[in-house]
């Protein structure tokens, strides 16, 4: 550990737990006078924060990453990937283990690297509203999941008064961000009369790869076409996006009908942590939606039907073996389609003032093709195109009832049940040496193992159901005006992907393209897994003002996860026949190959937040926020870290509102990564602080945001940014530089102007 005055733990505790406290302290002295509670529709969940509407608009000059909008929720983080596709964590559990609904759509990443999560699909100037469920969600949020919920909602359409002009407005921005030359716009308009409402809006962005604030690769790599980079410029960190959605609306007294049509086209978004890069991700989707309000409460349904289109290789900062793949300029193709069509219903009750009972119904049918096509002139990979995994599918069914009761003026309790039928299954596979399916392991040569593991995956029972359950139980206590107690435990299920069952091939070429956390080691799926099975145990103490104008929360949680989801190591004479004693089992060191496996976890901690003004005067309002998280995984079986946890952080910022203009001068902390996943041989990284300044200036119509991101050009090692495979020969396992962590970005000026009218 280092010394006290460098030690980002010691900042952490020094400076942000004394401003919590004092918040505190002054939530202690604040007026006891119980106010009345009403019954609401909103479930009442422990740890359910919605971002600051107000907030949103500063945080689309500083990101094209919708998931970075969440990174001031307690309790949650982000995993790195690409620039526009970053994954949200809450509480260490990440990916599919969160329910992520996008305009009430459950969307599904089609990659066997999710370089396309369901937050990649809605630009940041395009969110209306962004709320999370921290550990503990309502059956209500969704199922087929065990760490949370976070909802992410386009603007609401509006309507004119009736009587009154129709409405006609728009908005047109663009930003700048100066570290990776980083720009785009957006624009969005509306027609509203009382009763119509016909909206647009469009969003592009792009950016080169950024660069760290010192050298950190040890040696220089190339990539393909002889294209090299700097020592400190991150490889295959550029994207450009570009994002539609037009949406029509009809009111009708008390019943809304809307659709949206909404399209994505994503030239390329290159990864630093991954082998490949995305080239190409094409997706439309169609979502409808009716609510209506009824004397007996309310009923909502919707449908909706994604297609996506997704294709990998590798980008100029990548390039294949010398000596083993053939010509560097040859390259990798790897296709994958997905089909997704969802249904849903439900309604709410209003059975007495104290009694409120929501019931509700889901379906949803997705459909996987990822097939990787032969490469011409290469000796290994054809003549024929490699199923990775074919004709998949996973179908969910889902009921669920849920009972929200004022038990008592000071007791508010939810109680919700949740049954889910998870069915997947796959077609039989081949090889790039197969034209069709084997079914017994080839008598001559077999070209990385491809006809043994094909025939032993076409042999098994590949049709798999689940029958889960989900139970949550929550009860909020208001002591009085200015404290709140809300407690809750949940028994929640999440059923394998198709990637974690489906992915078959054995060879270490074929299994590190199939990674979905970043590390560089290569997976393989199992058939039979088992659904993980979650039990949680929450409370949330939050002293506030009554109008909110300071708080304290704080939220320890516990989870104990059965058949946990984590890996084991493949034995070295499993893998490719041309490497049977690569030590796999043993080594410390290096890249891997892992085979999917159920386990038991356990993941524990604590998430402190708060806000308070600090002084008004001639300068202005000043203000303190407060974040304070910690998170613990352990795998019981093994006694392993958990992999991609992140370590005791926190967040201090002094904001000041003076006329137009709002600023903020932020501290952001983060603890050495010494517990680390042994098994993945996962990457150590020292603890680091960085200073971040922003301000804002609005007048009428007009609002321009500046600020700059690690001011004093800190380098950083992200510790849940995996491992660098950014450039270089990366399709072998081994032949690229082993224990280089993604850096954090370095010094970024960036500047953005938005303008109504």
């Amino acid at each position: 550990m280092s010394k006290l005055k460098l030690n980002p733990l010691a900042r952490a505790m020094a400076l942000a737990v004394p401003a919590l406290c004092l918040m505190c302290g002054h939530a202690q002295a604040a007026d006891v006078t119980l106010a009345p509670v009403t019954v609401t529709g909103a479930p009442v969940t422990p740890g359910a924060t919605t971002v600051d509407k107000a907030s949103l608009p500063a945080k689309v000059a500083a990101t094209s990453d919708t998931a970075r909008m969440l990174s001031d929720i307690p309790g949650l983080s982000l995993n790195g990937a690409g620039g526009v596709s970053s994954l949200p964590s809450i509480h260490g559990l990440a990916d599919d283990r969160l329910r992520i609904k996008v305009d009430g759509m459950d969307l599904i990443a089609s990659c066997p690297n999710h370089m396309n999560p369901a937050l990649s699909y809605i630009d940041p100037s395009n969110v209306g509203m962004l709320k999370v469920y921290a550990g503990i969600a309502p059956v209500s949020a969704g199922g087929d999941s065990i760490g949370g919920t976070i909802i992410a909602d386009s603007r609401a359409p509006e309507f004119a008064t009736p009587g009154q002009a129709a409405i006609t407005k728009g908005e047109v921005g663009a930003f700048y961000r100066s570290n990776n030359k980083a720009s785009g716009a957006n624009l969005s308009a509306t027609y509203a009369t009382d009763s119509f409402n016909i909206s647009y809006s469009g969003s592009k962005s792009q950016a080169d790869n950024y660069t760290a604030a010192a050298d950190f690769k040890t040696t220089t790599a190339t990539g393909r076409m002889g294209h090299t980079l700097p020592l400190n410029e991150v490889g295959s960190s550029a994207y450009e996006t570009t994002n539609h959605s037009i949406g029509l609306a009809f009111k009708a007294d008390k019943h809304l009908f809307e659709a949206k049509l909404g399209v994505q086209n994503m030239p390329y978004q290159l990864y630093p942590n991954q082998r490949m890069d995305l080239l190409g991700n094409d997706q439309q989707s169609i979502n409808l939606r009716y609510t209506g309000q009824f004397d007996w409460g309310s009923l909502q349904a919707r449908a909706y039907h994604e297609k996506v289109d997704h294709v990998m290789d590798f980008g100029p900062d990548k390039m294949y073996d010398y000596g083993m793949m053939g010509s560097p300029s040859l390259g990798m193709p790897m296709n994958t389609a997905g089909k997704t069509t969802g249904a849903s219903v439900r309604a709410h009750f209003n059975l007495t003032p104290h009694d409120l009972v929501r019931v509700g119904g889901e379906v949803q049918q997705y459909q996987l093709d990822d097939w990787w096509p032969p490469v011409a002139g290469s000796m290994m990979m054809g003549p024929n195109a490699f199923l990775n995994i074919n004709n998949g599918k996973r179908d969910r069914t889902a009921l669920y009832g849920e009972w929200e009761k004022h038990i008592a003026p000071q007791w508010l309790t939810t109680l919700g049940l949740r049954f889910e039928r998870v069915n997947s299954n796959a077609d039989k596979v081949h090889g790039y040496e197969q034209a069709t399916f084997p079914s017994a392991p080839p008598m001559m040569m077999d070209m990385m193992n491809q006809g043994r593991d094909a025939s032993k995956f076409n042999n098994v029972d590949r049709n798999k159901t689940d029958n889960n359950l989900d139970l949550t139980a929550l009860a909020k206590y208001t002591a009085n005006p200015n404290y709140d107690i809300d407690v809750g435990f949940a028994h929640k299920t999440r059923s394998p992907n198709l990637y974690e069952r489906y992915t078959w091939s054995t060879a270490a070429m074929m299994a590190i393209m199939n990674n979905v956390v970043g590390d560089g080691n290569g997976y393989v799926g199992d058939v039979n897994l088992k659904p993980e099975k979650a039990n949680t145990l929450s409370a949330t103490f939050d002293w506030h003002a009554s109008d909110n104008s300071w708080g304290f929360k704080t939220t320890p949680f516990y989870t104990q996860v059965t058949d946990y989801i984590d890996a084991v190591r493949q034995p070295s004479s499993v893998g490719s026949v041309m490497s049977p004693s690569d030590n796999n089992a043993t080594r410390t060191t290096g890249y891997v190959r892992l085979q999917y496996a159920n386990q038991s976890a356990r993941l524990y901690g604590f998430d402190v937040s708060g806000h308070m003004p600090f002084t008004t005067n001639a300068f202005g309002t000043f203000g303190l926020k407060g974040l304070l998280n910690y998170t613990k995984g352990t795998n019981q079986d093994t006694g392993d870290d958990l992999y991609n946890v992140m370590p005791l952080n926190a967040k201090l910022a002094l904001t000041q509102q003076l006329g137009n203009w709002d600023n903020s001068l932020e501290l952001a902390m983060v603890n050495d990564k010494g517990s680390v996943s042994d098994v993945r041989n996962e990457i150590k990284t020292p603890g680091y602080s960085l200073v971040n300044l922003r301000t804002s200036y609005t007048v009428k119509q007009v609002r321009v945001d500046l600020g700059v991101e690690n001011l004093f050009n800190k380098f950083y090692d992200m510790p849940t940014g995996g491992a660098y495979t950014g450039q270089g020969a990366t399709m072998g396992i081994n032949s690229i530089p082993y224990g280089i962590a993604v850096p954090g970005m370095g010094r970024s000026i960036y500047v953005g102007v938005n303008v109504k009218f």
